[in-house]
C-alpha cells in the first residue's frame, strides 16, 4: 500500500493502520505499507521497518531495534522526539549533527553507505543471515507459495467470466445493434419494393435483376458488420491493460466475442430473407429459402470476424476505418458481379478465389438459378438458368453451394484465429514523444530569436550563446495589489443520491456547507483545519469557483466587491489537493 495517509488526518490514519495490524496478526497476511512522516502512535503499530535513502536500504528489521542501531552508530533520539521524524532527519546532512551524542568525539557526517556497512555488522542482520542459511524444508511450504498457473481461475471459469463481460458490453451498446437492425429492415422494405415480383419475369433480361438483388443482399449483410470495427478498436486499450495484468488470455476474449454475435447475425439474416424472399419472387421451394438464409448468416458472420481482425491489427481508429473501406472495395471488385470472372485478366483471376464474397455469390446464384423454374431449355440446348450463370462466369454445379458454405466457414475460422493471435502477440500501441534537454531548448530558442532579429538591429556575438552563465539574468517584477476575500452565510447543497433517499435522508438536497462566514486578509497566513470529511476542500472549491454542480448560496466578495468568476480567475491561483 503506497502512501495511504495522503489526504487523511492522523486519527483516521491511526484507525486504518490499527485495522491492518489486526488483519496481519489474525489472518497471517503479508502487508507492506509506505508512509510519509507517520505520527508516533501510528509508527508504533508496525512490526518491522524498512528504512530507505538514496535508493538503498539503510535498516531492515524489527521496529524495536531501530533506535539501538542508530545509538550504535553514535546517534540518539531525544526523549520527546518522534521516532519517524528522527529516522528521516538522521540521514540528512544538515540535520544529522544535532543527534550526535558522543561528546568526546567530534562529529563527522555519516553517509548512507557508512550506515549500510554498520548495519551489515548489526546483530539483527547476523541473526537474519543465520535464518537464511538454514535449509528450508519443503513440507513447511504454504500451499500458495508456488503458483503453476498464470491466471487465477481455470479455463472454464475464465471463459464464463469473459462471456458474462462481453454480454454486459453488448447490453450497454444495445442501441448500436438495435439501430443496425432497424436500418436493415427499412432498407429491406425499400429493396423489395424496387425488385417486386410483379415486375420480374423469367427471361434473360430480368434474370440480371434477380442476380443484382441477390448481390445487393450480400453486400448489405456484409457492410452491416462495419460497426464491429469501431467497437473493437474502442475496447482494445482496456483489453491490453487487462491482458498485461494477466486477468485473462486472448482466447478468453475472442471466443465470447465470436459466439455472442451469432444470434445477431441470425436475426439480421432472417429479417432480410423473410421480408425480401417471396416479395421479390425467388424460387418458392422452402429448402432454397433456408439455404439463402444460411448463406446470408454466414456472410454476416464472416464480415464481423473480418472487421474485428482488421481492428486488432491496425488499432488506429482513422487508419483502421480507411483500411476497412479499402478491403470492402477490393472484395467487391473480385466478387464476380461488378467485374464478371471471364472478364478478369488471367493474372488477376486468383483474386476471385480469394474473395469471400465470390464464394457467397457462387452459392447464392447456384441456389437460385438451378431451381426447377429456371430449367427451360432454349434453342442453344442450355437451360435459362445455365445461360445466366455462364454469362456471369458462375456456371458451377449444384454441389458448389456446399463448397461456398465450407469456404465461408473457413474464412470465419481464419479471421477469428488471426484475431486471437493479434491480441496475443501484438503489443499495445504507445505514444512516442521526442525528449529535448533544457539546455538544448534554451540554445535553440536563442538561435531562433537571432534569426528573427532584423538587420537594422545590432546582433549579439556568438559567445553570448556559448556561455550564458556569464550574462546577468534580469527578471521582470509584476505589479501586485493585495486583495482581501470575505464571505458570509455561504451554503452549499447537492442533490441527494437515490440510494440515500427515503428513511436515511428524506430531503431532496444534502447540505455540505452551512452558514460559513469569514475573511482572508492580506499579510495573514491562514490554515484551514479539520478532520477528513469536515468540508475543507468543499469550501475552498466553492470560494474558488471550482464547483460545477450543486447549489451555492451566500455572498462572496473580493476586495469589497461581489465576486466575478472571470475576473477572479485572472488574479488568483488555486493549488488543488
Amino acid at each position: 500500500m503506497d502512501e495511504i495517509s495522503t489526504g487523511l488526518d492522523s486519527s483516521t490514519t491511526f484507525q486504518i493502520v490499527t485495522c491492518l495490524q489486526q488483519l496481519t496478526h489474525i489472518t497471517e497476511a503479508t502487508i507492506l505499507v509506505s508512509l510519509l512522516q507517520p505520527p508516533p502512535e501510528t509508527f508504533d503499530l508496525f512490526d518491522d521497518i524498512i528504512l530507505m535513502a538514496e535508493g538503498k536500504i539503510v535498516y531492515q528489521g524489527p521496529r524495536n531495534y531501530v533506535l539501538e542501531f542508530f545509538e550504535h552508530c553514535g546517534f540518539r533520539c531525544p526523549e520527546r522526539k518522534g521516532v519517524a521524524d528522527f529516522l528521516q532527519e538522521v540521514l540528512s546532512e544538515k540535520d544529522q549533527a544535532q543527534y550526535w551524542y558522543r561528546k568526546d568525539q567530534p562529529h563527522s557526517f555519516v553517509s548512507v553507505d557508512n550506515f549500510i556497512v554498520a548495519f551489515n555488522k548489526f546483530h539483527t542482520v547476523q541473526k537474519l543471515n543465520e535464518e537464511l542459511c538454514t535449509p528450508f524444508h519443503k513440507c513447511e511450504s504454504h500451499k500458495s507459495a508456488l503458483s503453476f498457473n498464470i491466471y487465477s481461475l481455470g479455463k472454464w471459469e475464465l471463459l464464463k467470466t469473459c462471456m458474462a463481460r462481453e454480454w454486459l458490453l453488448i447490453k450497454r451498446n444495445s442501441f448500436v445493434y438495435v439501430s443496425k437492425t432497424l436500418q436493415l429492415v427499412v432498407i429491406a422494405l425499400i429493396t423489395m419494393t424496387i425488385f417486386i415480383r410483379t415486375r420480374m419475369k423469367l427471361d434473360l433480361v430480368h434474370a440480371s435483376y434477380y442476380l443484382g438483388s441477390l448481390f445487393y443482399a450480400l453486400i448489405r449483410l456484409m457492410t452491416t458488420g462495419v460497426a464491429e470495427l469501431a467497437l473493437t478498436v474502442s475496447r482494445l486499450s482496456v483489453f491490453y491493460k487487462q491482458r498485461d495484468c494477466y486477468l485473462y488470455p486472448a482466447w478468453a476474449y475472442s471466443i465470447p466475442a465470436a459466439i455472442l454475435k451469432i444470434p445477431f447475425s441470425f436475426i439480421d439474416a432472417f429479417l432480410w430473407t423473410a421480408l425480401t424472399y417471396y416479395v421479390i419472387g425467388y424460387s418458392p421451394e422452402p429448402e432454397r429459402f433456408f439455404r439463402q438464409l444460411f448463406l446470408l448468416f454466414l456472410i454476416h458472420q464472416m464480415a464481423i470476424s473480418l472487421f474485428r481482425f482488421i481492428a486488432s491489427v491496425i488499432r488506429d481508429p482513422p487508419f483502421a476505418a480507411n483500411f476497412g473501406l479499402f478491403t470492402i472495395m477490393v472484395i467487391f471488385l473480385f466478387s464476380g458481379f461488378i467485374i464478371p470472372q471471364p472478364l478478369l485478366p488471367s493474372w488477376l483471376k486468383w483474386g476471385f478465389w480469394l474473395s469471400p464474397l465470390a464464394y457467397s455469390e457462387i452459392g447464392i446464384a447456384v441456389n437460385e438459378f438451378l431451381a426447377p423454374r429456371w430449367q427451360q431449355v432454349s434453342s442453344s440446348n442450355a437451360t435459362l438458368g445455365q445461360q445466366v450463370l455462364e454469362k456471369r462466369g458462375l456456371n458451377f454445379s449444384g454441389y458448389y453451394y456446399w463448397i461456398s458454405v465450407a469456404a465461408l466457414i473457413g474464412f470465419w475460422i481464419i479471421f477469428n484465429i488471426g484475431f486471437t493471435f493479434a491480441l496475443s502477440l501484438l503489443k499495445p500501441p504507445g505514444s512516442s514523444r521526442a525528449i529535448i534537454s533544457h539546455e538544448r531548448f534554451s540554445y535553440l530558442k536563442a538561435k531562433e530569436d537571432l534569426s528573427d532579429t532584423t538587420e537594422e538591429k545590432e546582433l549579439p556575438n556568438a559567445d553570448s550563446l556559448k556561455a550564458p552563465a556569464e550574462t546577468k539574468v534580469k527578471g521582470m517584477v509584476l505589479p501586485f495589489k493585495p486583495i482581501s476575500i470575505s464571505f458570509e452565510d455561504v451554503q452549499y447543497f447537492v442533490d441527494t443520491p437515490k440510494k440515500l433517499r427515503g428513511q436515511v435522508c428524506p430531503q431532496k438536497r444534502l447540505q455540505l456547507l452551512q452558514d460559513i462566514t469569514g475573511a482572508f486578509r492580506p499579510g495573514i497566513l491562514t490554515v484551514l483545519m479539520g478532520v477528513s470529511g469536515a468540508g475543507k476542500t468543499t469550501l475552498m472549491d466553492v470560494l474558488s469557483g471550482r464547483k460545477t454542480g450543486g447549489y451555492i448560496e451566500g455572498e462572496i466578495r473580493v476586495g469589497g466587491y461581489p465576486k466575478v468568476q472571470e475576473t477572479y480567475a485572472r488574479i488568483s491561483a488555486y493549488c488543488e489537493q
